[in-house]
């Protein structure tokens, strides 16, 4: 009995620790949690790497006065003021004192032509002017010498010393002798406007430049024959192009139905392909009192009111008719985006900055409307790229690819 009793304190290994079956159920739980864990990860880590496809947005600079323009319009930056430079006489161009880009003021000389002929006719036409004046001067000292003799003759014959036709050949010896003065003086005036026309005729071979202006196209060389009706072969009928600077004006097209929104003296910013970064003041100068039938619109003239030396004829412009006028804290551009691309969170404004592949989330600091967009007080510099949608879907560093690609 005591040995049976011993028997059963005993242990049994084989029944409460089995060796083979245990530890294969033991491994395949431990095998599974990894298995589940490494999926986890998997799928963490493909969620990760996977991009979001979303639309960006540009940050732009936006001016206040777009947001009281009224309508727009294109054009090209004209010349009012605009001459082709010529010679009222047929020649040679001899010399040239101008090419392109040349500032030149009223009275300058800016060509000649070969002009000794009419040189040498001027110099004669002097000469016989000098002439002229010189019989003058001796017909004078005989006139006044004709009047003593004949004043001689009158008192010897009162008194009886000289007969009758001495004192008649006297009298008229004075007379030829005023003649021959208003002869001289005669003479004088028609040397004078022979000097004048022969000054003229040299003064047509000097070509000067009609007003202030810069020189737009040189038109001939030295050598080319230039004539103003240009009739003769290989002829030039101008010799440059000269455009008055202060003078331009913006010529635009209006369509007629939007005519009631435009008036004289309107005030307008316009705006130059060549300068994209500045906006020009401007003012309705003229409503042209004609339409062209064929765009169905009437051209307008807008004159800048601020002058630039960068401004050039033909330029690609285009003109914002304004409501009012630009007031001085509304000349600058502000950076604006679209209210679409604002996510607000904790009480803050953030937007997701996209670079590269990633998006990143940025606070900024909002300011007032700007028509359709909202003015970014700080943040955001103009150029950089945000995203627009969907914003739901995004988080911080978020890999991104763009709608477009």
């Amino acid at each position: 009995m005591a040995q049976d009793d011993l028997n059963r304190l005993t242990i049994d290994k084989r029944r409460n620790f089995p060796v083979n079956g245990g530890r294969r159920k033991w491994r395949f739980r431990i095998m599974a949690s990894l298995a589940i864990i490494l999926l986890v990860l998997l799928a963490w880590s493909w969620g990760a790497r996977r991009s979001v496809e979303v639309e960006v947005a540009t940050v732009s600079l936006v001016y206040p006065s777009q947001t009281f323009s009224l309508l727009n319009a294109s054009g090209y930056v004209v010349a009012q003021r605009k001459a082709a430079v010529s010679s009222k006489a047929t020649g040679r161009l001899e010399w040239l004192g101008v090419e392109e880009g040349s500032v030149v003021r009223q009275g300058d000389l800016v060509a000649r032509l070969e002009n000794r002929d009419v040189a040498a006719d001027k110099d004669r036409a002097a000469w016989q002017l000098a002439a002229a004046r010189e019989n003058l001067a001796q017909a004078r000292v005989e006139q006044k010498d004709a009047a003593r003799n004949l004043a001689r003759f009158r008192e010897l014959l009162s008194q009886g010393i000289v007969s009758q036709a001495d004192y008649d050949a006297a009298e008229a010896r004075h007379n030829r002798s005023v003649s021959a003065s208003a002869a001289a003086r005669a003479n004088i005036e028609a040397a004078q406007s022979a000097l004048s026309g022969a000054e003229a005729s040299l003064d047509y071979t000097l070509i000067r430049a009609p007003f202030d202006g810069v020189v737009l196209t040189k038109n001939a060389d030295v050598g080319d024959i230039v004539s103003p009706l240009a009739a003769a072969a290989n002829a030039k009928a101008a010799v440059v192009t000269l455009a008055d600077m202060g003078s331009l004006q913006v010529e635009a097209d209006v369509s007629e139905a939007n005519l009631g929104k435009v008036r004289v003296g309107q005030p307008c910013e316009i705006l130059l392909d060549a300068l994209p970064d500045v906006r020009f003041r401007g003012v309705l100068h003229t409503i042209v009192p004609t339409a062209d039938r064929s765009k169905g619109s009437v051209m307008v003239k807008v004159r800048f009111l601020d002058k630039d030396k960068r401004l050039l004829p033909e330029m690609s412009a285009k003109v914002a008719f304004l409501e009012r006028e630009v007031q001085p804290g509304e000349a600058k551009p502000r950076v604006a985006i679209p209210p679409a691309a604002v996510v607000r969170r904790d009480g803050r404004d953030f937007v997701f900055l996209v670079s590269g592949a990633r998006a990143r989330l940025t606070a900024v600091t909002l300011g007032p409307k700007l028509g359709d967009m909202v003015e970014v007080v700080s943040g955001l510099k103009a150029g950089e790229r945000i995203a627009t949608r969907p914003l739901d879907k995004l988080r911080d560093e978020a890999r991104v690819k763009t709608a477009e690609k």
